[in-house]
């Protein structure tokens, strides 16, 4: 069992890890089941539970078969950088209609959606947290090398759609955490080809310290940008 992870939640809390077969959402998963302060972990992923982020049908049918429960945390990993077998262009010339409506799809449109269906399922009146992976890239004022423009602009529109929802959310429970949290580059199947000469965390190392700087954020922390170690980053 390890130390104790998310002391700033009630004793006993459940938590809720989306896109739980990834390589963060499923070490994510394993350190809240090894955190003592921690009831109950629910996972749920494409690959066990057919879940599919761009099928709003798929996104509400399986919130509403959880309906009965009540969350503490609920943590987003979900997200794709290359898809049907297409990764980030390198020049807008590389840009097609097609490629970049799927980067929005599963990148801005699919976590918008699970806000939508997912929020009411946070408990009420007390300290929740709603945490959705995004990545630094997706930031307009650290972007200095261009590039990668459907993935920075999805990942840039889901950072809008986490700021714009933490406000709406506050006004019903003031004490409600949603921020947007860039893991690092982490040793995973997404990261891996475009990783070259970037110092990497394993996904367990990266996953520990997403949560630990999730439980030290503030109330008034929610609606904005943190990388994993705490640090803000500029929209």
């Amino acid at each position: 069992m390890t130390d104790q992870l998310m002391t700033s939640l009630a004793a006993g809390y459940s938590a809720l890890v989306i896109g739980a077969s990834g390589g963060i959402g499923s070490a994510v998963a394993r350190q809240l089941e090894m955190d003592g302060n921690c009831r109950k972990v629910v996972r749920l992923s494409r690959r066990k539970d057919g879940f599919d982020v761009t099928d709003e049908n798929s996104v509400h049918r399986t919130a509403e078969a959880l309906k009965t429960e009540e969350f503490d945390l609920i943590f987003c990993a979900t997200g794709a950088l290359t898809i049907d077998g297409l990764g980030p262009e390198k020049s807008i010339r590389q840009i097609t209609y097609a490629s970049m409506t799927a980067q929005f799809a599963v990148n801005a449109v699919g976590p918008a959606l699970i806000l939508k269906h997912f929020l009411p399922l946070i408990a009420k009146k007390k300290r929740v947290i709603f945490a959705l992976l995004s990545a630094r890239v997706g930031s307009i004022g650290d972007n200095a090398l261009g590039g990668w423009i459907s993935y920075r602009s999805s990942k840039a529109a889901l950072n809008q759609i986490v700021h714009t929802a933490a406000i709406e959310i506050s006004r019903i429970n003031p004490s409600s955490l949603i921020v947007a949290v860039h893991p690092g580059t982490v040793s995973t199947s997404l990261s891996e080809p475009f990783s070259s000469g970037h110092a990497r965390s394993e996904p367990d190392e990266a996953a520990s310290r997403i949560l630990r700087m999730l439980d030290e954020l503030k109330s008034e922390d929610t609606g904005k940008f943190y990388a994993y170690d705490g640090t803000p980053i500029v929209w």
